[in-house]
């Protein structure tokens, strides 16, 4: 099976956007540029920021489309056409509204859902056939919402679940460039369950009872 060459973060450009739940794929390949030491800087023929680096001998590159959201795959198609690169050696990650903050689904092929970044990587590409890295944030119930949702900060312990995900998936990184999709998925796959809260304390505030007193011999 083809190792993944590019990884590609999806969102859109601007402090605005920054901290927004569409750019959970720009967090994910930040993390990523960490872990692999390579810095991203922006390169106006792929429309995008752009790392190239090496692993094991090969090339790799991470991207990060600058071109706003729906116009995703000029930036991917420009870069993966350069290079030679194969659709199926491409893997995005990307926001994923039918999975809840704190876990992410590794995935080939398939629809797009509506996910406009992928509407038109789809087109430019002419083809499904790349790996996704849906990266959960949840569902605000009503579709009429779902521009909103998606342009909002998620809430402190969504971006939490969010961040631990990130950093539990990143995990799968040797995985999926050396080409080792299931052992990658797996990872992916795995998540802990939430830590039990801790007890409440009783209603008032009370402070707990004190220490029983020793009894004077009569």
């Amino acid at each position: 099976m083809p190792s993944i060459r590019l990884i590609v973060g999806l969102g859109n450009p601007g402090p605005e956007y920054e901290a927004t739940r569409h750019n959970a794929g720009f967090w994910w390949v930040d993390a990523a540029a960490r872990e692999l030491k390579m810095n991203l800087a922006l390169d106006k023929s792929y429309h995008g920021l752009v790392a190239r680096g090496s692993v094991h001998g090969r090339a790799i590159w991470l991207l990060e489309p600058q071109t706003f959201m729906n116009l995703s795959g000029k930036s991917v198609a420009a870069l993966a056409r350069f290079y030679k690169i194969k659709p199926e050696e491409i893997l995005v990650a990307h926001d994923e509204l039918d999975i809840v903050p704190g876990q992410a689904k590794l995935k080939f092929g398939g629809s797009h859902a509506g996910h406009n970044g992928l509407r038109d990587i789809h087109a430019q590409l002419g083809t499904d056939d790349y790996w996704r890295l849906r990266i959960g944030i949840g569902h605000p119930g009503v579709k009429a919402e779902v521009i909103n949702w998606v342009l909002k900060k998620p809430a402190p312990e969504q971006r939490t679940a969010m961040e631990e995900c990130i950093a539990r998936t990143l995990a799968a990184l040797p995985a999926l460039l050396a080409g080792e999709m299931e052992k990658a998925t797996l990872i992916v796959h795995t998540h802990k369950p939430p830590r039990p809260k801790p007890p409440r304390p009783p209603e008032g505030g009370s402070a707990p009872p004190a220490a029983p007193q020793p009894q004077q011999p009569q």
